[in-house]
This record gives structure tokens, sequence and C-alpha cells, in this order.
């Protein structure tokens, strides 16, 4: 039996698997149906309704912890996802108009997609906290939220230049959405393949206890309890809605900008420079950051490392609203600024996801890692649901702008969260 195969086999390729649903459902989403008719506002409010998987995970992550291992939910998991990647390439509609009934069909199958999504990042998180040492989770985080959020610029950045090549090729845009679908379905198969071989068998790695309903209860009720009842919880929930304010209002209208015509009040790219951008110097940017703020987490410890994160996480922002008054500009001056962003961002997120860490410490990791999760959702839907809104009344200039001054946010996150993290969490 295998339990000690390196994580560096496994790590990466988990968390860049993890990744793929999770922004095809919530980002993919956004640009796909922008490009198919839908206006900003809608476009916001549903595919922020998407994240509700996320945020009621918990109810479901006690079973996770106390029926089969991890690595079983993971591989059920990645297989349920080939059949439901396939099977919302086939949905597709022409347009969000075109045919309600299918278009609803479709949002049913990403709905499923997200649940099961939400199941295997419960079981992924708890594996790998049971699949490394303390001193491995702290050196390889950098490393999970760097592959993370390739898997993003996979995503928004392969996949959507493929999509619009294939848009320029046939002149049919959901059929290149359809295609695209059925490419994620592909490289899904086959990263689930090479898990049934790399995924190591941890002896930590067992059924927290029995299959039986009144044993499910404690643990569930339990599970709930203990991390309500840990010290300063509510300023760790704090933080965790508050941390990524800005990014929040900006996550959902930032494609929409950026593929809007400039009548629109857009920058006016096409999909395959959108996506060429984010799968170039996009790519780069999250890399480097990422690297670079787990380098600096495991030498100054998180406290220390809070406050240059969060503002490199929520300053960045500030580039669109530069764009959004200017406008015309050559593309590379447009990557630039998708490069600064996309650098805060990997440096930034870096200390948010060893926080969770921090908050899950205990009995229940996996249950604790997903509540705080589910609370990253939140920090994430709320905004997003009524962004659209706001930005059609505003315009983007002025919206821009609204979110440069959820900065506030971030400054707060981090004045709370310093209160209680030990000055040596997550040094080497």
């Amino acid at each position: 039996m295998n339990t000690q195969r390196s994580p560096w086999y496994w790590v990466p390729t988990l968390y860049f698997a993890e990744g793929i649903p999770y922004f095809v459902v919530n980002n993919i989403s956004t640009i796909m149906f922008k490009k198919m008719g839908m206006g900003n506002a809608d476009m916001a409010l549903l595919t922020s309704l998407l994240y509700l998987p996320w945020l009621i995970k918990p109810f479901w992550s006690p079973f996770v912890d106390i029926i089969r291992s991890k690595r079983w939910w993971v591989l059920l998991c990645e297989v349920a996802m080939i059949l439901l990647f396939a099977l919302t390439s086939i949905t597709l509609p022409r347009s969000c108009g075109s045919d309600p009934g299918i278009f609803t069909l479709t949002l049913v199958f990403f709905w499923i997609t997200a649940f099961v999504s939400a199941t295997h990042d419960i079981a992924a998180d708890g594996f790998y906290m049971l699949g490394l040492t303390g001193k491995q989770q702290s050196v390889f985080v950098g490393i999970r939220s760097t592959f993370y959020r390739i898997s993003n610029l996979f995503v928004q950045g392969a996949l959507v230049v493929l999509a619009g090549v294939l848009e320029n090729r046939y002149s049919d845009i959901p059929l290149s959405w359809r295609l695209t679908l059925g490419v994620v379905a592909g490289v899904w198969t086959l990263i689930t393949l090479y898990h049934f071989w790399a995924m190591p068998r941890p002896e930590a790695d067992v059924p927290r206890s029995g299959k039986n309903a009144a044993g499910i209860v404690r643990d569930f009720g339990r599970s709930f309890a203990t991390f309500f009842s840990k010290p300063l919880v509510w300023v760790g929930i704090a933080v965790m809605l508050l941390y990524r304010l800005p990014e929040a209002f900006a996550l959902k209208i930032v494609p929409a900008f950026l593929v809007d015509p400039a009548d629109a009040g857009g920058m006016g790219l096409s999909t395959v420079n959108y996506g060429l951008i984010n799968n170039t110097v996009g790519v780069v940017g999250i890399v480097l950051g990422g690297i670079l703020g787990g380098i600096a987490i495991s030498r100054a410890g998180l406290k220390k490392s809070l406050w240059p994160m969060a503002m490199a996480l929520a300053l960045p922002c500030a580039v669109y609203l530069w764009m959004s008054l200017y406008q015309a500009m050559p593309l590379w001056l447009v990557g630039t600024c998708i490069f600064i962003e996309q650098f805060g961002y990997g440096y930034g997120f870096t200390a948010y996801m060893l926080y969770m860490i921090y908050i899950s410490d205990g009995e229940f990791k996996t249950s604790h890692y997903s509540i705080c999760t589910a609370f990253m959702a939140a920090s994430m839907m709320l905004p997003g649901m009524v962004a659209g809104f706001l930005q059609e009344s505003m315009g983007y200039p002025l919206y821009f702008g609204f979110v440069m001054l959820c900065c506030i946010g971030s400054v707060i996150a981090v004045m709370l969260a310093r209160r209680g993290i030990p000055s040596d969490f997550g040094r080497k």
C-alpha cells in the first residue's frame, strides 16, 4: 500500500483539478453567458447564485469525514464530473433567450456540477491535511494556491482562447462553447486517471466513526459546535468575509468590462485576446505572486505578512478604474494591467488560505475547513449578486471607484486577524 508518495506527485494536480469545475461554473459561465447575449445584471445574479453549493457544503461535509476515505470521495467526484461536463456541453442552448427550457437544463447541470465540485473540495482539502505534516502544509500552501489559480487561468485563458478560435472558425458562438466544454470533459478524464495512480493512501485517511445514523448526527453536531466554540471565531468569520471584499465586487464585472465594446464603456477585447492575455501575462503574474507569497510567509510568518498581502490583493483593482477612464490603450498595456492585478491576487490570496488552515486547526479539520470555505463562498456570492445591478446603474468608471472604497474592508480584516495569530504561525 502506497503511503509515502511525494506530495509533488499529487498536490499540484489535485489543486489544479479542484479549481477547474469551480472556475468553469463561477467564472467561465460569466464570459459564456455574456457572449451569448445576457446583460450584466442577470449574468452576475445567476452566476453568483451558483456559489450556493460552496456556501452550504458544511451541512454535508461531516458525511465526507465519516463515510469512506477522503481518497475515495475525491475519485468518486472526479468520475462524476466527467459525465457532468459532457452533459453540459450537449445541453447548451443556441442563446440564453432562445429556448428557456434548454437554458434551464443547462443551469441545472451547472448546479449539479457545483454540488459535486463542492464535495470534491471537502475531500481534497481534508486529504491535504491528512496526507501532509504540519511543516509540509506550510511549505505547500503556496504551491496549492498557485496551481489552484493556474487552473483559473487555464479555464479563463486556454479554454477561452479555444472558444474564441472556434467562434472565428465556425461563426457560431454556442457551438464554440459546446466544443470547449467537451474539451473540459476530456482533460478531466486524464486528470482522474492520473489520480487513481498518483494519490497516496495515508494511514490517517480512514472514516472517523461508524456509519450508523446516530453517530453521523452526533459527529455532525460536534463539528459545528466545536467550530463555533473556537476562541475568536467571530473575528475569524469577519476576516473571511471582509478580506476579499474589493475582489468580490470586481470578479463578476471584470470579464464583462474587458469584452464589452467601447461604446458600452468596455475595452472591446475579442474572445481570443481576452483568453490570450489571461493565459500568458496572467499566468506569469499569478505564478510569481503565489510562489513569492508562500516564500514570504514561510520566512516571516502569517502575522507579519498580512498587511502587505492584503494590500497586494486589494489595491491592484485600481488598474480597472484607470482602464475604464481611458479605455483606448494598446493590447500590451492592457496585458500589463492584468499582470499587476493577477500578481497581487496570487500574492495576497496565499495569506487568506493559510488563515483558513489556522482557523480550522484541531478536531474535525476537514469539516472546519469546509465551514471556512463556506464563508469564503459567501464573501464572493453576496457582493456578486448585486454587482451587475450596481454596475449597470453606475457605469464602469464610477463602479470601479466604488470597488476601491471596498479596500476599507480589507484593512478592517487585517486589523482583526492580527489579534489572534501567533507570531510564528506559518514560519518554517
